[in-house]
Protein backbone atom coordinates (compact mmCIF):
# COMPACT_ATOMS: atom_id res chain seq x y z
CA UNK A 1 0.00 0.00 0.00
CA UNK A 2 1.19 3.23 -0.71
CA UNK A 3 -0.06 6.72 -0.47
CA UNK A 4 1.49 9.47 -2.42
CA UNK A 5 3.08 12.81 -0.75
CA UNK A 6 0.47 14.98 -1.39
CA UNK A 7 -2.25 12.78 -0.29
CA UNK A 8 -0.04 12.37 3.11
CA UNK A 9 0.15 16.43 4.09
CA UNK A 10 -3.36 16.63 3.10
CA UNK A 11 -4.26 13.74 5.91
CA UNK A 12 -1.96 15.64 8.02
CA UNK A 13 -3.50 18.96 7.89
CA UNK A 14 -7.28 17.29 8.29
CA UNK A 15 -6.26 15.36 11.69
CA UNK A 16 -4.20 18.84 12.85
CA UNK A 17 -7.55 21.13 11.86
CA UNK A 18 -9.87 18.70 13.75
CA UNK A 19 -7.81 19.16 16.96
CA UNK A 20 -7.08 22.67 16.70
CA UNK A 21 -10.87 23.42 16.52
CA UNK A 22 -12.12 22.30 19.40
CA UNK A 23 -15.51 25.09 18.80
CA UNK A 24 -16.52 23.43 16.26
CA UNK A 25 -19.26 21.16 18.53
CA UNK A 26 -20.15 17.32 18.40
CA UNK A 27 -22.18 17.50 14.59
CA UNK A 28 -18.42 19.73 13.06
CA UNK A 29 -16.03 16.65 15.03
CA UNK A 30 -18.35 14.28 13.37
CA UNK A 31 -18.43 15.80 9.68
CA UNK A 32 -14.70 15.92 10.28
CA UNK A 33 -14.14 12.19 11.00
CA UNK A 34 -16.23 11.56 8.17
CA UNK A 35 -14.22 13.93 5.98
CA UNK A 36 -10.70 12.19 7.16
CA UNK A 37 -12.31 8.49 6.37
CA UNK A 38 -13.76 9.64 3.03
CA UNK A 39 -10.11 11.00 2.06
CA UNK A 40 -8.65 7.76 3.09
CA UNK A 41 -10.56 5.63 1.49
CA UNK A 42 -10.24 8.02 -1.59
CA UNK A 43 -6.50 7.55 -1.06
CA UNK A 44 -6.50 3.80 -1.01
CA UNK A 45 -9.18 2.87 -3.16
CA UNK A 46 -11.61 1.36 -0.86
CA UNK A 47 -13.80 4.13 -1.21
CA UNK A 48 -17.75 3.46 -2.24
CA UNK A 49 -18.08 5.30 -5.66
CA UNK A 50 -21.49 6.84 -5.68
CA UNK A 51 -22.49 6.03 -2.07
CA UNK A 52 -26.26 7.48 -1.57
CA UNK A 53 -27.51 9.88 0.95
CA UNK A 54 -28.83 7.10 3.11
CA UNK A 55 -25.47 5.18 2.84
CA UNK A 56 -23.42 8.06 3.74
CA UNK A 57 -25.52 8.32 6.85
CA UNK A 58 -24.89 4.83 8.13
CA UNK A 59 -20.40 4.98 7.24
CA UNK A 60 -20.86 8.19 9.17
CA UNK A 61 -22.61 6.83 11.89
CA UNK A 62 -19.93 3.69 12.00
CA UNK A 63 -17.55 5.68 12.00
CA UNK A 64 -19.02 7.87 15.40
CA UNK A 65 -19.15 4.44 16.84
CA UNK A 66 -16.14 3.38 16.31
CA UNK A 67 -14.82 6.94 17.61
CA UNK A 68 -17.13 6.79 20.71
CA UNK A 69 -16.43 2.75 21.96
CA UNK A 70 -12.77 2.57 20.49
CA UNK A 71 -9.37 4.11 21.46
CA UNK A 72 -9.54 7.25 19.09
CA UNK A 73 -12.05 8.91 20.95
CA UNK A 74 -9.22 9.29 23.51
CA UNK A 75 -6.89 10.30 21.27
CA UNK A 76 -9.61 13.45 20.14
CA UNK A 77 -9.49 14.80 23.05
CA UNK A 78 -13.38 14.05 24.62
CA UNK A 79 -13.66 15.57 28.02
CA UNK A 80 -16.30 15.26 30.89
CA UNK A 81 -17.53 18.61 32.69
CA UNK A 82 -15.77 19.48 35.95
CA UNK A 83 -17.87 17.89 38.18
CA UNK A 84 -20.68 16.23 36.76
CA UNK A 85 -19.05 13.83 35.02
CA UNK A 86 -21.24 14.25 31.94
CA UNK A 87 -19.47 13.38 28.49
CA UNK A 88 -18.56 16.80 26.09
CA UNK A 89 -17.80 16.06 22.00
CA UNK A 90 -15.77 19.31 22.17
CA UNK A 91 -12.28 19.03 23.16
CA UNK A 92 -10.69 22.07 25.31
CA UNK A 93 -8.07 23.76 24.39
CA UNK A 94 -6.41 24.10 28.38
CA UNK A 95 -6.45 20.81 28.62
CA UNK A 96 -3.10 18.61 28.25
CA UNK A 97 -2.74 16.49 25.24
CA UNK A 98 -1.19 13.32 26.34
CA UNK A 99 -0.52 10.68 23.20
CA UNK A 100 -1.99 6.75 23.80
CA UNK A 101 1.68 5.64 23.91
CA UNK A 102 2.44 7.31 27.27
CA UNK A 103 -0.68 6.15 28.68
CA UNK A 104 0.39 2.60 27.66
CA UNK A 105 3.62 3.19 28.76
CA UNK A 106 2.51 4.92 32.13
CA UNK A 107 -0.29 2.32 33.08
CA UNK A 108 0.92 -0.62 31.30
CA UNK A 109 -0.87 -4.32 31.06
CA UNK A 110 1.65 -5.98 29.53
CA UNK A 111 1.81 -9.50 30.92
CA UNK A 112 -0.72 -8.92 33.82
CA UNK A 113 -1.39 -11.70 35.65
CA UNK A 114 -4.59 -10.95 38.44
CA UNK A 115 -6.90 -12.73 41.08
CA UNK A 116 -9.55 -14.51 39.47
CA UNK A 117 -13.24 -12.97 39.74
CA UNK A 118 -16.49 -13.56 38.24
CA UNK A 119 -16.44 -10.62 35.55
CA UNK A 120 -12.71 -11.67 34.30
CA UNK A 121 -13.81 -11.68 30.67
CA UNK A 122 -15.76 -8.52 31.00
CA UNK A 123 -12.22 -7.11 32.45
CA UNK A 124 -9.78 -8.54 30.40
CA UNK A 125 -12.07 -6.82 27.32
CA UNK A 126 -12.29 -3.47 28.63
CA UNK A 127 -8.56 -3.73 29.67
CA UNK A 128 -7.46 -4.42 26.23
CA UNK A 129 -9.89 -1.70 24.76
CA UNK A 130 -9.26 1.36 27.01
CA UNK A 131 -5.50 0.14 28.08
CA UNK A 132 -6.29 0.37 31.93
CA UNK A 133 -4.35 -2.68 33.68
CA UNK A 134 -6.99 -5.24 34.84
CA UNK A 135 -5.89 -5.06 38.40
CA UNK A 136 -6.60 -1.52 38.49
CA UNK A 137 -10.39 -2.13 37.18
CA UNK A 138 -10.91 -4.77 39.84
CA UNK A 139 -9.07 -2.52 42.62
CA UNK A 140 -11.74 0.19 41.95
CA UNK A 141 -14.69 -2.23 41.70
CA UNK A 142 -13.82 -3.73 44.50
CA UNK A 143 -13.31 -0.45 46.44
CA UNK A 144 -16.97 0.97 44.65
CA UNK A 145 -19.08 -2.34 45.08
CA UNK A 146 -17.47 -5.08 46.42
CA UNK A 147 -18.83 -6.97 42.95
CA UNK A 148 -22.32 -6.12 43.66
CA UNK A 149 -23.59 -5.34 40.23
CA UNK A 150 -27.11 -4.26 41.76
CA UNK A 151 -26.11 -2.09 44.31
CA UNK A 152 -27.33 1.55 44.30
CA UNK A 153 -25.25 4.52 46.56
CA UNK A 154 -27.01 6.84 49.07
CA UNK A 155 -25.84 9.33 46.19
CA UNK A 156 -27.58 7.46 43.29
CA UNK A 157 -24.39 5.85 41.98
CA UNK A 158 -24.73 2.32 40.45
CA UNK A 159 -23.71 -1.01 39.43
CA UNK A 160 -20.08 -2.41 39.91
CA UNK A 161 -18.09 0.33 38.65
CA UNK A 162 -20.87 2.81 40.45
CA UNK A 163 -21.51 5.22 37.45
CA UNK A 164 -23.95 8.02 38.43
CA UNK A 165 -26.87 8.47 35.67
CA UNK A 166 -25.53 11.29 33.77
CA UNK A 167 -22.03 9.98 33.38
CA UNK A 168 -23.16 7.07 32.34
CA UNK A 169 -25.64 8.75 29.72
CA UNK A 170 -22.62 10.70 28.51
CA UNK A 171 -20.55 7.07 28.48
CA UNK A 172 -22.91 5.71 26.11
CA UNK A 173 -24.30 2.96 29.17
CA UNK A 174 -28.01 2.61 29.17
CA UNK A 175 -28.05 0.18 32.03
CA UNK A 176 -25.43 0.09 34.56
CA UNK A 177 -27.00 -2.82 36.27
CA UNK A 178 -25.30 -3.96 33.18
CA UNK A 179 -22.11 -5.58 33.92
CA UNK A 180 -20.91 -5.59 30.85
CA UNK A 181 -22.24 -1.86 30.28
CA UNK A 182 -21.25 -0.88 33.47
CA UNK A 183 -17.57 -2.13 33.29
CA UNK A 184 -16.90 -1.25 29.82
CA UNK A 185 -18.25 2.34 30.72
CA UNK A 186 -15.95 2.63 34.14
CA UNK A 187 -13.26 2.04 32.36
CA UNK A 188 -13.66 4.03 29.71
CA UNK A 189 -14.27 7.11 32.08
CA UNK A 190 -10.68 5.55 34.13
CA UNK A 191 -8.71 5.99 31.26
CA UNK A 192 -10.03 9.24 30.39
CA UNK A 193 -8.87 10.47 33.84
CA UNK A 194 -5.57 8.51 33.65
CA UNK A 195 -5.21 10.78 30.07
CA UNK A 196 -6.49 13.59 31.35
CA UNK A 197 -3.36 13.49 34.20
CA UNK A 198 -0.80 12.08 32.34
CA UNK A 199 -0.81 8.84 33.59
CA UNK A 200 -0.98 9.68 37.12
CA UNK A 201 -2.33 7.13 38.92
CA UNK A 202 -3.29 8.80 42.06
CA UNK A 203 -4.81 11.71 40.30
CA UNK A 204 -6.85 10.03 38.15
CA UNK A 205 -8.01 7.74 41.20
CA UNK A 206 -8.58 11.37 43.08
CA UNK A 207 -10.21 12.65 40.02
CA UNK A 208 -12.65 9.27 39.82
CA UNK A 209 -14.04 10.12 43.15
CA UNK A 210 -14.38 13.37 43.39
CA UNK A 211 -14.76 14.95 39.94
CA UNK A 212 -11.53 15.59 37.37
CA UNK A 213 -12.53 19.39 38.25
CA UNK A 214 -11.72 19.45 42.16
CA UNK A 215 -8.57 17.64 41.23
CA UNK A 216 -7.64 20.13 38.36
CA UNK A 217 -8.08 23.05 41.05
CA UNK A 218 -5.67 22.07 42.96
CA UNK A 219 -2.87 22.86 40.59
CA UNK A 220 -0.85 20.09 41.00
CA UNK A 221 0.85 17.86 38.43
CA UNK A 222 1.73 14.67 39.96
CA UNK A 223 0.97 12.26 42.20
CA UNK A 224 3.59 13.53 44.72
CA UNK A 225 2.26 16.63 44.13
CA UNK A 226 -1.23 15.77 44.99
CA UNK A 227 -0.12 13.47 48.09
CA UNK A 228 0.99 16.85 49.82
CA UNK A 229 -2.15 18.79 48.96
CA UNK A 230 -4.42 15.56 49.88
CA UNK A 231 -6.11 17.69 52.82
CA UNK A 232 -7.54 19.68 50.50
CA UNK A 233 -9.65 16.78 48.81
CA UNK A 234 -12.79 15.68 50.73
CA UNK A 235 -11.97 12.76 53.35
CA UNK A 236 -13.73 10.14 51.34
CA UNK A 237 -11.24 10.95 48.67
CA UNK A 238 -8.63 10.77 50.52
CA UNK A 239 -9.31 7.26 51.95
CA UNK A 240 -10.74 6.09 48.56
CA UNK A 241 -6.90 6.57 46.96
CA UNK A 242 -5.53 4.42 49.83
CA UNK A 243 -8.50 2.01 49.43
CA UNK A 244 -8.04 1.02 45.89
CA UNK A 245 -4.28 0.79 45.79
CA UNK A 246 -4.63 -1.69 48.53
CA UNK A 247 -7.17 -3.66 46.60
CA UNK A 248 -4.78 -3.53 43.66
CA UNK A 249 -2.13 -5.07 45.41
CA UNK A 250 -4.36 -7.49 46.23
CA UNK A 251 -5.69 -8.25 42.85
CA UNK A 252 -1.79 -8.41 41.12
CA UNK A 253 -0.24 -11.55 41.35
Amino acid sequence: MQIDPNGSRQLLELQLSNVANPSSGSAGAANSSVDFANMMDGLLGTGNRGTSSSDASSASLGLSKRSNDGLLWLQLGSQYSSDSGTLLTASTSSSPSVSLSSLLDAVSTNGEETVPTDYDSLIAAASAKYGVPESLIKAVIDTESNFNPNVVSSAGAKGLMQLMDGTAAGLGVSNSFDPAQNIDGGTKYLSLQLQRFGGEVKMALAAYNAGPGRVSRLGVSNDTELMNALKLLPTETQAYIAKVEKAQAKYTL
